[in-house]
Order: structure tokens, then sequence, then C-alpha cells
């Protein structure tokens, strides 16, 4: 479903652009969805409201209620009754009002809703940075007869006069404000009457020092040092906008900074148990309860920390990653619960079969803050979610803490592919924060970071009969020397300061279902403990680690750990006096000295820079003024971005004390989007970085660097141009080979062209006489030193025969399609090719009209494919697995695709797959 598309469709105006989009329930009438957009025209905004279908996709399936302008008598006001004030995920609940108009709303927990709030916060910032310039708003007056409540959008000539009234105002509140900076709002003071009724706050970001998420009851306790922070800066309006505005937002930084410095003086330790649990249910459902694991601690735990894996093992998971299993194994989950607490749910999250669910107390859930859930696929093409992980990033009274719920690669063999799916998923795994303008976090920026999941490391050099016989003795310290985990955690190959307990209970995989009998199918798994529990950070001790062998659902079995975690508490009163300290010697410092800082180089050459393959130079800053500063790349004049595609600063932006240096990661990577260009000499590797002092002077930074042409990235028609390797022809050739493909037109001296690329007859030829009976192939990754050096081998030559795995090289070829500018059906094609998707015989005309070079393409892989399913008893491919893959590669779409598009080039290109019978 995407419902952005059905608003922007509604609106028939290229001029008017939805910026976000935004499910809400009305107060009103709690059994009818509602979609709230802001739309923009010209720096004007208003905010759209529409009654839509269940399942919205077309504009015809929206329907305009109301249009709210967002002007200076526009306000929006966070309402939360006593009720809701403790229960961690409920709804927003918020009042607009324009005019003399008020309407609430209810928008759901999460992130979605704080985004679609900072953009409303930005919009109401273009009003006032108009000032004294009034939005007229004329370009809604053509929606107002779509609008089917009466007097929904309110007279733009009544609005305009009291935009008029409000300018006069809006000048008297300033010149007041100029006069004493430490004047409060009259919003302020508002929000503290009647607190004890209904708690009221704005929206907007408002100037908590910890700059996070707190919930209504915090605010109240922590309003004296709130109060402190809005009589040090100056209060530019009544909206309760100043640590939004630019020029407060160093000083917020700096206050931040220093109370990090110091939060030894105003926190305090005090322990908190954690439950973590893993379980890989194998696809199965609840069949008991899970009480003798859940609740098996004597105390009830503060909070629990439950994963999942494998939940759903069905193709339809798999590609379009829904499942009723979800809500089974939940309710089974909430029932299992110790039973002498009562607990709230915080957060759910899912990526395919890998599911982690967080639970804490409910007097626990007001100290819960700062949360937020992400997923990472490390499957095939590093997309696929049947491996991965997912996790949660939430701030618990003053301590940040990260859960990860992962999945990794299988087969005894396999345990490099698990280190890369374990460092995958630390660097890809970003979390965004509250503000908007500073980096993701990563995993390992957390103080505390929980990790549990079936991690998949087997037991290495022993024979199955050894292994079973030191379980039956118990000897788990001898059999722990052999498991893959500890001996790369030894050798610093994953895990770097992580712990984990003492095990002493025998292995988790593999069981006969149903029974605790060791597995006695034909592959005779050896026993493995594949389910582990770790953790990183101080103050932690782990009460207990075991399995719980009376669950017999999977060929798993559940763990546990019980970790009692010292968590940083706010005293209230030594905030205040450290806070007040901070405020004081910054006003000391405040415009006393420009700031200043010293660069290691400013001249950075990558040398010889290949397709998919990460560089970095580090530039180092060293802040040598007499202030702490703020910097930030910035972007040039006309240019969407302060760095090229292929290029990225790390950290962007940031805050630098006085003495103290920064590491800035430059890093350099040319993917699918960016190859194409650099193949062909359009681009080249050349960016200047400009680097921006707040208050101070701007740096620049030349990047540049020489890239080896590739066959990835490059298309069918150079390729099959090219007899030698590509690394061997000059770049002028690659050139205006380039440009005829472009043009389509061949040159007379051109000789005779291959059929095909010779690229894409090596990766195939190879897998047909290597893989035909390999098992996952295409859904299995492979090594990315691997693909390293298959990309090397096609690129010049050498050596003859390809390297590397099969489901290296079978990915490497996924990549190759995937890289192609222009995809074995053309972008001009794709609109017929979903017309015509259920009749055979048209999708096959289709492809007799593609261009030669193309059309070869397409039967060649499609003939490859018809020979696997031959072997399908083996290799376990089917035709649904192999049209959802190459389907996505071959018929790529030049726009987003939908889950509708999806399924009709699926189908199309099934029609391939099938032998004809005569």
């Amino acid at each position: 479903m995407d419902q952005s598309v059905a608003i922007q469709e509604t609106l028939d105006d290229g001029e008017n652009c939805l910026i976000a989009v935004q499910c809400l329930l009305l107060l009103d009438n709690g059994t009818e969805s509602r979609l709230l957009g802001l739309v923009e025209h010209i720096k004007e905004h208003a905010l759209f409201m529409f009654m839509h279908r269940r399942m919205a996709i077309t504009g015809s399936d929206v329907t305009l209620q109301k249009i709210i302008p967002i002007s200076y008598d526009f306000s929006v006001v966070e309402v939360s009754s006593p009720e809701e004030l403790a229960v961690v995920g409920a709804d927003t609940r918020l009042r607009v009002t324009f005019l003399n108009e008020e309407i609430e709303f209810k928008l759901p927990f999460g992130s979605h809703t704080r985004l679609f709030l900072s953009e409303v916060n930005r919009a109401w910032c273009d009003v006032c940075e108009q000032y004294p310039k009034s939005p007229k708003f004329d370009w809604l007056t053509k929606y107002q007869k779509s609008a089917k409540e009466p007097g929904s959008l309110p007279s733009i000539a009544a609005s305009t006069g009291k935009i008029a009234k409000r300018e006069r105002s809006h000048s008297a509140d300033t010149r007041g404000h100029k006069e004493d900076k430490h004047t409060n709002s009259s919003t302020d003071k508002a929000r503290g009457e009647g607190a004890h009724e209904k708690k009221e706050s704005l929206i907007w970001p408002t100037p908590w020092i910890d700059n996070r998420e707190t919930s209504s009851q915090e605010r109240v306790k922590g309003e004296g040092r709130n109060e402190l922070v809005r009589l040090s800066t100056h209060t530019v309006s009544n909206k309760a906008q100043m640590l939004t505005m630019p020029q407060f937002g160093l000083r917020d930084t700096l206050i931040k900074c220093e109370l990090l410095k110091n939060e030894d003086a105003y926190t305090y330790i005090e322990n908190f148990s954690f439950f973590l649990g893993t379980y890989n249910v194998n696809g199965q459902t609840p069949k008991e309860s899970l009480r003798s694991w859940l609740g098996c601690t004597p105390q009830p735990p503060d909070l629990y920390c439950i994963g999942f894996q494998e939940l759903d093992l069905s193709k339809e998971v798999f590609f379009f990653n829904d499942t009723p299993k979800e809500q089974e194994w939940m309710k089974a989950v909430s029932e299992g619960l110790h039973s002498d607490a009562k607990y709230a749910l915080v957060k759910l999250v899912r990526l395919v079969g890998i599911m982690l669910l967080f639970y804490v107390k409910k007097e626990h859930a007001e100290h819960i803050s700062d949360m937020e859930a992400e997923t990472v696929g490390t499957g095939i093409m590093g997309r696929m979610g049947n491996k991965g992980a997912v996790a949660v990033r939430f701030r618990f009274h003053n301590s940040d803490v990260c859960v990860v719920n992962a999945h990794l690669a299988a087969h005894v063999e396999e345990y490099e592919r698990r280190n890369q799916d374990y460092r995958d998923i630390c660097s890809r795994m970003l979390f965004r924060q509250l503000d908007p303008t500073l980096s993701p976090l990563t995993i390992m920026k957390h103080s505390i970071v929980l990790w549990l999941g079936d991690l998949n490391y087997r037991i290495s050099d022993l024979e199955v009969d050894h292994v079973k016989d030191l379980i039956m003795k118990k000897d788990f310290e001898t059999l722990h020397n052999h498991d893959q985990l500890k001996r790369q955690m030894d050798e610093e190959a994953v895990f770097v300061d992580f712990l984990e307990g003492e095990i002493e209970f025998q292995p988790t995989y593999k069981y006969d279902m149903g029974s605790d009998k060791w597995d006695t199918s034909e592959k005779c798994r050896v026993p493995a403990w594949c389910d582990r529990i770790l953790w990183k950070g101080k103050n932690i001790t782990q009460r207990h680690y075991r399995s719980h062998m009376t669950l017999r659902t999977s060929d798993h079995k559940p763990v546990s750990s019980l970790l009692e975690i010292g968590i940083k508490v706010v005293n209230e009163e030594s905030y205040k006096r450290t806070l007040e300290d901070i405020v004081r010697s910054l006003d000391k410092l405040e415009n006393e000295c420009i700031p200043s800082v010293c660069l290691s180089k400013s001249e950075f050459h990558f040398k010889d820079v290949k397709f998919m393959q990460h560089r970095a130079e580090t530039l180092t800053l060293h802040n040598d003024g007499q202030v702490p500063c703020k910097f930030e790349f910035i972007k040039k004049l006309d240019e969407p971005a302060y760095c090229k595609p292929w290029l990225t600063a790390n950290p962007s932006r940031g805050f630098l004390a006085q003495g103290d240096s920064v590491d800035i990661d430059l890093e350099l990577f040319v993917n699918r989007s960016t190859a194409p260009e650099l193949n062909s000499g359009q681009q080249q590797l050349e960016d200047i970085l400009i680097l921006h002092l707040e208050r101070g002077k701007d740096f620049f930074i030349s990047i540049s660097g020489s890239y080896l042409s590739s066959c990835f990235g490059s298309s069918i028609h150079t390729l099959c141009q090219l007899k030698e390797p590509i690394q061997d022809m000059p770049l002028e050739t690659i050139r205006e080979l380039s440009l005829m493909a472009t043009s389509e037109t061949n040159s007379p001296d051109t000789e005779k062209a291959l059929d095909i690329p010779k690229e894409l007859w090596m990766m195939v030829d190879h897998l047909y006489r290597n893989a035909s009976k390999q098992e996952d192939l295409f859904q299995q990754p492979g090594l990315r030193s691997e693909f390293e050096e298959i990309r090397d081998c096609l690129d010049t030559g050498m050596p003859d025969t390809l390297p590397g795995s099969n489901h290296s090289v079978a990915e490497a070829l996924l990549l190759f399609l995937d890289a192609l500018p222009e995809p074995v059906i053309p972008f001009s094609f794709y609109q017929q090719c979903l017309e015509c998707y259920f009749t055979s015989g048209q999708c096959k005309m289709i492809i007799s009209m593609l261009p030669q070079c193309h059309k070869n393409v397409f039967n060649y892989v499609t003939a490859f494919l018809r020979e696997l399913l031959k072997n399908s008893a083996h290799n376990r491919l089917d035709v649904n697995i192999l049209a959802t893959v190459f389907a996505a590669l071959l018929i790529r779409s030049p726009t987003k695709q939908d889950i509708m598009e999806k399924r009709k080039t699926q189908e199309f290109f099934q029609h391939f797959l099938v032998q004809e019978t005569h």
C-alpha cells in the first residue's frame, strides 16, 4: 500500500508537493481511519486531511475532508490524559488550532509520527523566516470544492485578515524579546497551568537538555531544569521554537556536551533485571505454554527482550514479509511472562522470520525514551531478509541500550560467512536520532549492547558420536573449546569486547521435532550451541544462562539469560546544580572568541578504485581555538548534497570541545547507481568538500581518484563490443562504445559484436558446469572477498577460471544483472510487460522485439534457469523462487515499483521458466 502516492494523485498539480504523510484517528470517531498529509506550494504549507479506504493505492481511494493552512494562526499542542502517561507505545494525541477552529487527532506511537511532526515544525519555521511577508494561500482555493466537509477550508480573506493582526502582535512580541531575553512565551506559561488535570505540551522539539523524547511525567519532574535553559536562551516567538532555530543550535550542543562530560556529578547507578530470551521456532506455531521459559525467574524481571528466528518459513513471508504467526507468537509470549508483575509491550520489530519483542514493567514505562527500531537483511545480494537482524535502541533513565536479535548464515563450514553477516549488521544497522541534523547511531555507539539470536556457530573438528559422548559426560568445557564462536571471539574476528556467560547446558540444536532426541534425519547434524546471548558494557552481572529442555515445539531449544544491569539514574537536585554551573560558564564564554580548527590535510587521492570496493581515508580536525565549535559539510551552490553520491563523510557534522580532535572517515564506494557514468568516462572521481564552522570560516577539501572500469555497471551493448577484458581497453574506446549504446547506433567500422557479454557467459557457464545441483543456489549469499576475486577475474581476464564458491559466483551474476544501466528488458518495454503479463504469447512477442543483444541475454539466462529446474530435487529451486529473484533484475521499473507491479513482472517471467509441451 502506498498512501503517499494516492494523496499525491489527488493534488493533481506538479507544483504542489507532498512532504510527508501519516495515518491518524480522529478522537470524535475512533473507528474511522484518516490520512494526514503535509503539502507544500512554493514555501507555503497546509495540512490536508483525507478519508481513505484500507488499501488506498490510487487517488480514487482517498477523499479530501479538510484543509488547515499553516500560518501565524496555526498551532499544535500535544494532549495526554493522566491514564495515558505511563503507557509506552500509546498513541500521540494532538490538538490542532487554526483561527477559531480546534481538532483533536491521534497519531500512532513511533518514529514515523515524530518525523511527520518535525516536518510540520519545519513548515511553521518557514512562516517565521518569511516575516513580515504573510502567506496568501491562493493555491488552496481550487481544493475548496473537493473538500467534503462544509466549511472545511476557512475563508482565505478572513485568514489573511487574522494573519495581519497576528503580524502586528508578532512584531510587538519580537521587540519585547529583544528588550528582555529572559521573557517566557505565553504558551510556556499556559503549559504549566492545569497540569494536574491534563498535560499539554507543544509538539515542536522542546529544549530538554539531554535532547531525548521524554514522557509527560518526566517533563513535570524536569520542569525546573528545563526552565533554566529557556531562561538562558533568546526567545524568538510565542511558539517555543528557540532551540529549533539555527542560531541556537550551538548553545544547546555546548550544554549537552558539558552535561555528558559531568554526568557522574548528577547520576547514580541503580540495578535493574533484564530477561533475554532467544528461540528458533522452525516455522512452527506455538503448541505449548512458554511460562517455563519466560517465567522461570524467582522474581519478575524489570525488562524482557525476547527474540525469535524462523518465525515463518513460507515463500510468501520471504518475499512479501507478511505472516499471521507474528500475532500467534506475540500472544504466547504475553501469556508466558512472569505472573507476579504487569508488563507493557513497548516495541515489536520483525524482518521476515526474525522478530524481537520488548516488554517492561508498567512502572518503568515512563522512563523509556528515544525508542527506535531498525532491520538489516544479509541474505542474497545483502538484501533478502531470510538472514540478518532486527534491533531496538532506547534510553532507560539516563543509559542508552541497544538490543539486537540476529539470525546468521547456516551450515558448519560457513563460519566466515557468519563473521561477514555480523560485520554487515554492525555497519549497516543505523538508528535515526531525534535531532535530524545528527548522524545516525550505530550499534556500538551505545553504552550497553545486548546481542541474542541463532548465531549458527557450530562445533568443529569433532565427530558426531564424540560430541554426543562429551554431552553425556557433561564435559561442556572440552566441547566449548571446539565451538566456532569461542574461537572467532578469541581471534577477535567478531564480537570484540563482548562477554558470554559460562555455558553449563547441553547444545540447543538439533533435535527431532517434538522430542529431546538428537537429529535422526539422514544428515544427522552435529549438536551445537547455535542459540546464544552476549553482552557488552559496564556494570553488568549475569544471574543465569540456561536452556529450557521442556519446550519441544521446534528443533531448537530456547535459551534465556538474566542480567543485572547498572543503569544511570538522574538525581534531580544534582542535575539542577550542574546545569546552573554550565549555563553560568557558557555565559562568560559566549561571543569572546571566533571558532578555529586545523586540518590534518586538505587533499585526498584514491588510486585504482574498483566496483563495490570500500575505500576510506581519514581527515583529522583539531580544535586549536579558544572556544568549542560546531562543524558541518555544506552543499555547494545548485547541488543536491554536500558530496557526490559515491562519497560520504562520517561524521558529516559534529561538535568539538576546545583542544579536542575528531577523525572524519572520507569513505568512497562505487555501486550500481554510480558505476555506469564512471565506467563510460562521463564522470570522474573528483569533488570538493566545503567544511563550514559555525560562526567561523569555511575550508575546502579536494577529493580525487582513478577508477578502474568494470563489466559491473557497463551496458550490454558496450560489453558485447568488447572482445578483450574491459581493463585492457583504452578509456576513450569504452567512452565511444558507451555513447554508441546510448544513441543506439553502430559505427560502420565496428567488428561483429559478441552475441552476449563474455563475462555473463563465464559466470553462467561456471554455474552450469559446477552448481546445477547446488543446494540453495541464488538464496544463500557468497563471501564478499570471493566476489572481489570474481570481479577482478572478469575485468582483467586473469585467471581463466572463476575463483570462489558456487554461491559467490551466483551472487556475482545477480549483481551483474542488477548493475546494468539499462536492464535486460529495457525500460521502454516495462509498461508493455505489465499490460500483457497474463498471456504467454504476448509476453514472448515483447521479447522478440528487444534489441538483439538484449534478446540474446534474456534467452540465454532463461535457458540456463530452465536447466536448473531440471535438478530441483537437489538444488531445491522452483519456478516461484527463480521468478521472484530474476524478475526483479531483468524487468526493472524506471520508477518505484509497487507490490502489484512486482507480482505482474514475476508472472510475466514465469512464462519463460515453464517448459513447453507439444
